[in-house]
């Protein structure tokens, strides 16, 4: 677990994402990933920040013809991602049917474009959602890879990419620099935790809030960080508090002054907290300082210093959250295995 981005000191450019779309392209596989990262960059912006991705529709034709009829104008030709400096994310998507069909012209100047991708995680990386899983197959992008697609179409990216080993009923597989979806809603999955990696876990949560989708994980990912969990639910007041923690945690927070950011008593609060996110206010904010003090010890920090980064008065209260909060061993024990 890396340590957690600050928002405030982004120190990296924008990501270049290029939503690559051929006729009958399914809509929801681009639109949702497209408006989880709008979003971002809205939060981003309401902060004062710049905005991290920069978005491009890109393809063989300058218009398209979409999944439900809609048709889409002003496509951007492929780009020339061989001297990017900065991270470019190409994004394939699905088609409607149980088989995907590439022998068109427009798909296969598509193929001998991403033929020539070289894939590199930093600079390179490639996004399949649904059954753009098996036109990147096709172009043989992921041999030695881990990838999934929707479940229609899992024996036809076995057949198409030999060389990649295909995982069935996963939400999304994460190989960088390959990631893949199963399908429709799950790139939005998917792209929430990409935003998580790039910017931190709590902004992400803000975007599914603003979204209104629950959080999911793929059944072999690692349980849900603190910073998403008990946040599906659609109480203003509680989210308002739990956006205010999750980007301060190391500030002197009580529950009266939580209160007073939610325009409410601390015994309403209370009953708020228990009622919506099913903890109490002082145990979610000390699993969020607990996450941040996790991160600081992983990231080669001491006790000491894990204890101020995050919010803890001392080496003693983080060592008694931690074994209240049931954490195995001891917090120097992370430090030294970095488990």
């Amino acid at each position: 677990m890396a340590e957690t981005p600050r928002l405030n000191a982004l120190p990296q450019p924008p990501v270049d994402v290029h939503f690559v779309l051929l006729d009958d392209s399914l809509i929801l596989d681009w639109a949702g990933p497209a408006e989880a990262l709008r979003i971002a960059n809205q939060c981003l912006a309401a902060r004062g920040l710049p905005a991290a991705f920069t978005l491009h529709f890109t393809g063989p034709l300058t218009q398209t013809r979409s999944s439900v009829g809609a048709r889409i104008a002003g496509i951007e030709p492929l780009p020339e991602l061989r001297h990017a400096t900065r991270t470019q994310w190409v994004v394939l998507v699905g088609q409607p049917g149980d088989h995907i069909e590439l022998d068109s012209e427009p798909a296969r100047i598509l193929l001998h474009w991403l033929r020539g991708l070289r894939l590199a995680e930093g600079r390179v990386e490639l996004v399949c959602i649904c059954a753009g899983a098996v036109i990147a197959a096709h172009a043989g992008l992921l041999a030695g890879h881990k990838a999934t697609t929707h479940h229609h179409h899992l024996d036809e990216l076995r057949q198409s990419a030999p060389g990649c080993e295909v995982l069935a009923n996963r939400v999304f597989v994460l190989d960088a620099p390959v990631f893949s979806s199963a399908g429709v809603t799950t790139g939005i999955d998917l792209t929430l935790h990409r935003i998580a990696a790039r910017l931190g876990p709590a902004l992400a949560a803000e975007v599914a809030q603003t979204m209104v989708v629950a959080l999911r994980r793929g059944p072999q990912d690692p349980e849900l960080s603190p910073f998403l969990n008990h946040r599906n639910h659609l109480h203003p007041v509680v989210h308002r508090v739990q956006d205010a923690v999750s980007q301060a945690p190391q500030d002197d927070w009580s529950v009266p002054r939580m209160a007073e950011l939610g325009h409410t008593s601390p015994r309403h609060l209370a009953r708020l907290f228990e009622e919506h996110a099913g903890v109490t206010p002082l145990t979610y904010l000390q699993r969020i300082r607990l996450a941040v003090a996790q991160a600081a010890l992983r990231s080669g920090h001491n006790v000491t210093q894990a204890a101020q980064m995050s919010g803890f008065g001392s080496d003693t209260q983080l060592r008694r959250a931690w074994h209240r909060h049931g954490q195995p061993g001891a917090p120097g024990d992370t430090r030294a295995t970095g488990h």
